[in-house]
């Protein structure tokens, strides 16, 4: 069964090349990140923003990533950014304004 995702907080991730982008996630996903770095898929994660407030953007988001991707299992072997259509990235650039980042 697919899980609903409700995102609580933004993180940084810095990608093996060293290029950084913010995501919008909860603390589960943020596990899933910190293993990543683990396994070597990523370079590092960390946490920018906790209780984030769950605005209109937030929603839109969320009904975005749970419609298009679904939480990896622990076993996982690669670490998938979620790719964002204009529109989306939109809705992500909204969220990290209303949380004075970016």
């Amino acid at each position: 069964m697919k899980s609903h995702e409700t995102f609580t907080l933004i993180e940084e991730i810095t990608r093996l090349d060293g290029s950084k982008y913010m995501e919008i996630s909860n603390m589960v996903q943020n596990g899933r990140a910190e293993l990543a770095v683990e396994r070597g898929l990523i370079k590092q994660v960390r946490i920018l923003q906790l209780n984030i407030a769950h605005t209109p953007h937030v929603q839109a988001y969320e009904d975005y990533v749970n419609e298009h991707y679904a939480m990896p299992e622990e076993n996982f072997t690669t670490f998938d950014e979620w790719k964002k259509p204009e529109d989306v990235q939109q809705e992500v650039n909204a969220i990290l304004h209303e949380n004075h980042i970016g």
